[in-house]
């Protein structure tokens, strides 16, 4: 671990955009008027406090540029209606989707910002009516509103549940069918698809996703690599991570740079 002041980050992310995108990607930015691979996801694939994340050591291993399209917390609903990044996916030589959680997307239930979708921005009506005993405008991230439902009413948590798998599935899909090429999808977790075992709180990452809504996916894409996080890698914690102390904590639950080593070998062998 290394950090400077307290909140000051020691690594810099070199932010950057592409096209009229209004999200901010992990730079430096790169030149997409050549060939390359887009990698679209949400924390995993930005790398956040590792200062070579997977696209960067394939970029190195592969010798093509590697645009990391990832947006922190980021769920589907940050990329399928981003026309520059679509057209980014399109025109790359193969673009590498992570799997990500069915939490951080708009539904029949809640909505969420469109570019920093972790912020819950408002409860339908029909959530009103079945969680009317909760006062919704105490939340303003989707993980601390879920955990609360599922703490109060665990039974109607499970209507909750279903809607936000489907939804995930239908935007999945949507996501897919607009990426006009080849498209490898990405799971990275501490879990495969298929454990279904019961954990406090609202589960393991990718929250709600499971091996069946994957299949579904996986039938629409070209590729699909697995990566389930070895334990003895888990346990090197925060190693070889940059991170300010006050963000120590946030940092505990990220993935380091074993992990993004362990995956950036499995994908350059089938980028290859």
């Amino acid at each position: 671990m290394a950090y400077e002041r307290p909140g000051e980050s020691p690594l810099d992310y070199q932010v950057c955009r592409y096209g009229q995108s209004k999200l901010l990607f992990r730079g430096p930015k790169r030149n997409t008027k050549q060939n390359f691979i887009a990698f679209v996801g949400g924390t995993e694939t930005y790398g956040k406090y590792v200062v070579k994340p997977f696209p960067d050591l394939i970029e190195q291993r592969l010798g093509v540029p590697c645009v990391n399209l990832s947006a922190m917390n980021g769920g589907v609903d940050a990329f399928v209606n981003d026309d520059s990044v679509l057209s980014l996916c399109g025109r790359a030589q193969t673009t590498v989707v992570q799997i990500m959680g069915a939490h951080n997307m708009s539904n029949r239930f809640y909505s969420v910002h469109p570019r920093r979708n972790d912020r819950f921005l408002k409860a339908s009506t029909l959530m009103r009516t079945i969680f009317r005993e909760v006062d919704f405008t105490e939340f303003s991230f989707t993980r601390h509103l879920l955990t609360t439902l599922k703490t109060l009413a665990p039974d109607k948590f499970e209507v909750l549940e279903q809607e936000l798998k489907a939804a995930w599935q239908a935007r999945m899909d949507l996501l897919l069918s607009r990426i006009t090429g080849k498209v490898i999808l990405l799971w990275v977790a501490d879990r495969a698809p298929d454990d279904t075992q019961q954990c406090r709180g609202l589960g393991q990452d990718p929250l709600f996703v499971d091996d069946a809504m994957v299949a579904h996916a996986r039938a629409k894409a070209h590729g699909y690599i697995e990566v389930i996080v070895p334990e003895d890698v888990k346990k090197q914690g925060t190693h070889g991570m940059l991170f300010p102390q006050l963000e120590a904590a946030a940092a505990q639950e990220m993935y380091g740079p074993a992990t993004h080593e362990i995956v950036a070998d499995q994908l350059t062998a089938v980028l290859e």
